[in-house]
């Protein structure tokens, strides 16, 4: 007999009656007399088993006695419609295999975030986690869609290199064979490299910032989706991010599993473009903070708090921003835009346009005091077949923790690094 999935079953398209046989994890057990309960996890959903004493051999009976939580099983048994029932559904046993017996599962109610974390690789079997990444899932997936469809290019950059793209303070450095190099900050400056073939590129990747922050928004590892297009200026740059993160949220809305996290469909299907435009200059006389200096977690609460969808703030000072980014006219500003989003989850993307002259990146690498024989390969892509282009970066982590209103970016992703963990 073949395995039927949970889902299957407690979507309906199993008739009652049927005999069918189904495997998974114990993910709840309780017992009542001589009939015992297993509510059983598999990768599509959870379900309750009904193992009665005289409905199963005498040493199935005291399998299911002995099984503890997260032991592994299989079981046959007779659809049965049950408004009790976890879903709707159980399953009345009538056979049952035991193919491993779990040890004492370290994880119950009430433990601390520590030592969730500690047990990170057991605690993502949890209903939450496993919602987050299924839901993180189709995020990344209807983000390589929308690319797709507008003929994007997926390309890959090194993780290892030898010169830093958003400042020497964020680098983790390493000896790589008795030379010095870095874990990428971005693969943006790589990205460049590739639109003069391909024009139309983008990258999800791993990226590392040796940021000591302790916040809700911050990883030293994270996954960027990063694009670059041949031609874009900055306009074309922003209706891209506004198209992109529309169609993220309105697919979203419409899958079954942002269901299980309560409100969020209907807030998603308010994000639609035109997002709201505030230049740098407006915002910091808004807050009344120093021109220069950068917003902070608080800033962006401020600013995004009564919205409902996503926030640019635009035309940064040139002082603030990395060396690649295109100087706007009045020589003060740079052609670049953030995106933040609603409800103070923070900056989801940092884009620009780019410097494609030869004489102005030249400048500006000397200017930020850069080494510039460390960039010679990318002052080479200005010197071959340059062209006006822009770009930008999406931190999946964060997006995720926005489109699904999570209270810490570590439940964003499988096993968060930040400054205090790299364990397990």
């Amino acid at each position: 007999m073949e395995f039927t999935p949970v889902d299957l079953i407690l979507e309906g398209e199993v008739r009652e009656g049927k005999v069918v046989r189904v495997r998974g994890w114990i993910h709840r057990k309780r017992t009542q007399g001589n009939l015992i309960f297993f509510n059983i996890r598999d990768a599509s959903g959870v379900m309750q088993a009904a193992i009665k004493k005289n409905a199963v051999t005498d040493k199935e009976f005291k399998d299911a006695e002995k099984a503890l939580i997260e032991s592994v099983v299989v079981v046959n048994g007779r659809v049965k419609k049950d408004e009790r029932a976890p879903g709707g559904y159980e399953l009345e046993a009538t056979g049952l295999d035991v193919m491993h017996f779990s040890e004492i599962f370290p994880i119950s109610k009430d433990q601390s975030p520590e030592f969730l974390l500690d047990v990170r690789h057991l605690w993502l079997r949890s209903t939450h986690l496993t919602n987050v990444m299924k839901a993180r899932h189709e995020i990344i997936k209807g983000l390589r869609e929308f690319f797709d469809k507008r003929g994007f290019y997926e390309v890959a950059p090194p993780m290892i290199t030898t010169s830093a793209c958003e400042g020497g303070s964020t680098l983790f450095e390493f000896d790589y064979f008795g030379k010095k190099a870095y874990l990428t900050q971005s693969g943006q400056l790589y990205n460049e490299a590739f639109i003069t073939a391909l024009e139309k590129v983008f990258i999800l990747a791993p990226s590392f910032r040796a940021e000591k922050s302790r916040t809700l928004k911050h990883l030293t590892e994270f996954w960027q989706l990063e694009e670059e297009a041949a031609y874009f200026d900055n306009d074309d740059n922003m209706r891209l991010q506004e198209e992109m993160l529309e169609s993220a949220c309105q697919n979203l809305a419409k899958s079954e599993i942002i269901q299980k996290f309560e409100g969020q469909a209907e807030k998603l299907k308010h994000v639609k473009a035109p997002f709201h435009r505030l230049s740098y200059d407006k915002a910091v006389e808004k807050l009344g903070i120093e021109w220069g200096e950068d917003l902070g977690t608080e800033h962006e609460r401020i600013l995004t708090e009564n919205l409902k969808k996503p926030l640019f703030v635009c035309d940064w000072p040139k002082q603030s921003k990395p060396f690649y980014m295109e100087i706007a006219e009045d020589g003060e500003h740079v052609k670049n835009a953030d995106v933040l989003a609603p409800e103070g989850h923070g900056e989801l993307i940092g884009g620009s346009e780019r410097i494609w002259e030869f004489d102005k990146l030249l400048q500006r690498l000397k200017e930020q005091n850069l080494n510039v024989k460390d960039y010679e390969w990318y002052l080479d892509l200005r010197r071959y077949g340059s062209v006006p282009h822009s770009g930008f970066g999406l931190g999946i982590e964060r997006t995720v923790k926005w489109m699904l209103n999570l209270e810490h970016i570590r439940d964003a992703i499988p096993f968060p690094r930040v400054i205090n963990r790299a364990y397990p």
